[in-house]
């Protein structure tokens, strides 16, 4: 029988196993990774990442991380370049080939139709006096001395050093090209990460709903508003200034102490210097100042003319958090 006990063992193996086989490709790392870097570092055109097998997965996650990163790639099926896809190499593009043997049939015959167009060919194995490791202009080192498979067969630490291996190649390529947090997002307009650093105040506005009462407005003239525009707050406005705020807590609190509002008006309700933002702001910046003040809506101001209200719920439907 299978216990609790045996299977949390199992996967404590399996993780300690990985991890010390990744650990062990720093020690593997010598000029050949230095040359791959700034030769990637140095294309003309694209890079193009290929594999077969769990290696062509792994080369596709790796793709997947450098076009995110500000480096062109994109991945060729090894079986299928040597039944037409080749012609999808140009002159200028750098080759990775990943495999763990680095003799599998497919790569022998892969390999020299790669070199065949004059392109720099990096190999990633685990088998450095393979056909592959010995062909390539640059080999990087992903030995590994057993799997974690109980039978030592299936791809388990192996392709780990792979993906490993090729996230090192994308830092050092991010740090060289010195990409940073706005560059990423640029290439994730549609991610969390990219409207945290992409929105801006001005692109949640909404120029229907802009509520603004004046300071001798009614306070049923405010509610109205208030109601109207379903922001939750108004602004309080005299000669195009902003001069206070309204919020439905507000109105409460005042309900909670007058007998009647007959004769108030949004000047004996309103609360001064209210927190602003600029338009041109960004949105995580609004989410952060509310977060500070514990406060949902936010008065957008530029240069003193009143723009509109920012509220929490606009933030958090775009999934800023």
């Amino acid at each position: 029988m299978i216990t609790k006990e045996k299977i949390l063992a199992s996967a404590k193996k399996t993780i300690l196993s990985e991890s010390q086989s990744i650990a062990k490709l720093s020690d593997y790392l010598d000029n050949n990774f230095y040359e791959a870097v700034t030769m990637i570092y140095n294309l003309k055109g694209r890079l193009i990442i290929t594999g077969i097998g769990k290696s062509a997965i792994i080369a596709q996650k790796i793709v997947a991380t450098l076009n995110s990163t500000g480096t062109p790639a994109f991945f060729l099926h090894a079986s299928e370049a040597i039944h037409g896809d080749l012609g999808m190499i140009q002159e200028g593009d750098g080759i990775i080939c990943i495999s763990k043997s680095g003799n599998s049939p497919e790569i022998k015959v892969l390999v020299p139709l790669l070199k065949r167009f004059g392109n720099k060919l990096i190999a990633i194995t685990g088998n450095s006096t393979s056909l592959l490791g010995k062909e390539a202009h640059y080999t990087l080192n992903t030995f590994v001395e057993t799997e974690s498979c109980p039978n030592n067969l299936a791809p388990t630490n192996s392709t780990t050093a792979q993906l490993v291996m090729g996230d090192a190649l994308a830092v050092c390529l991010m740090e060289m090209r010195s990409f940073t947090a706005e560059d990423f997002a640029k290439y994730h307009p549609g991610g969390a990460l990219g409207k945290k650093l992409l929105l801006r105040v001005l692109d949640l506005l909404d120029a229907s709903k802009k509520p603004l009462v004046n300071p001798d407005s009614s306070v049923k003239d405010v509610i109205v508003e208030i109601s109207e525009k379903r922001l939750g707050v108004a602004a309080v406005i005299e000669n195009n200034i902003v001069v206070g705020i309204i919020t439905d807590g507000d109105i409460r609190r005042m309900l909670n102490k007058t007998e009647t509002i007959s004769g108030l008006t949004a000047l004996d309700i309103m609360t001064v210097n209210p927190k602003t933002i600029k338009s041109t702001d960004m949105v995580v910046d609004a989410l952060n100042t509310m977060e500070d003040f514990s406060i949902t809506q936010l008065v957008v101001v530029d240069n003193g003319e009143y723009k509109g209200v920012i509220h929490l719920h606009d933030i958090l439907k775009e999934g800023i958090l």
